[in-house]
Parts: structure tokens; sequence; C-alpha cells
């Protein structure tokens, strides 16, 4: 197998495994380690999953990257965004969230993805 039929094949592997993480954390870990997950581990199970889906973004082998828009600016827009709104929606759903640290963080995940869709949405134009 070529080295980038095995770059694709992993990156396919990380992209669902981490959809299956986001959608269904409790599942994954009972499979792999015969264990349930619970509290906090639910939350960070769902942000793994966020995670593993965008290092497969970043892993990708491209044929051909347009402008700046480079596999690792996808992967980090697309992780910076989906954490922010996750933990958005988890901030205001969840029953345990730190009011020292966690809304810095979002605040701290939107800022960044949004500094980085903006630089890459103007790689279009570069």
């Amino acid at each position: 197998m070529t080295p980038a039929r095995v770059l694709a094949v992993s990156a396919a592997i990380e992209v669902v495994t981490g959809l299956v993480l986001m959608v269904a954390p409790e599942a994954v870990v009972q499979l792999l380690f015969g264990s349930r997950l619970g509290g906090a581990g639910i939350p960070v199970g769902h942000v793994t999953g966020i995670a593993l889906l965008c290092l497969g973004i970043a892993c990708w082998p491209y044929s051909k990257v347009r402008s700046g828009k480079t596999p690792a600016l996808t992967a980090l827009v697309t992780y910076n965004l989906l954490v922010a709104a996750y933990l958005v929606y988890f901030g205001t759903i969840g029953d345990f969230v730190s009011p020292t640290l966690f809304w810095p963080v979002v605040a701290l995940h939107a800022a960044i993805g949004t500094v980085l869709a903006v630089a890459w949405l103007r790689a279009d134009t570069a």
C-alpha cells in the first residue's frame, strides 16, 4: 500500500472515530474498555471526538491545496468553532460547569476560531 493510501485510510478512520465519539462517547468507551462513562467524561468524549475529526481533516491527503487553505488551517478553524459551539451548548445545559475557567475557555475558542475563519476566507483572495 502506498504512503498516500495509508494516510488516506488512517485519516478516514480518525474522521469516522471522531464522528462516533461526537455522537456516542459512552458506547465507544463501553466497547473499548468494558466500562461506563459518566460525569465529565461524556463532554470530554465529545470534545475528543471533535479533535479526532479535525485530526482526520488535517491529515487528509489533498491533491492540491488551494491558496492558503491548507489542511492544517481548515482543521484548526473547524476544531475551534465546533468546540466553541459545543461548549456554549454544554454550558447552557450542563450540570457541572466551573465558573472560574469554563466561559473564558469558550471565549478563547470562539476568538481563535473567528480569527482563523477570517484567515481561511481571505485565503481565496491571496
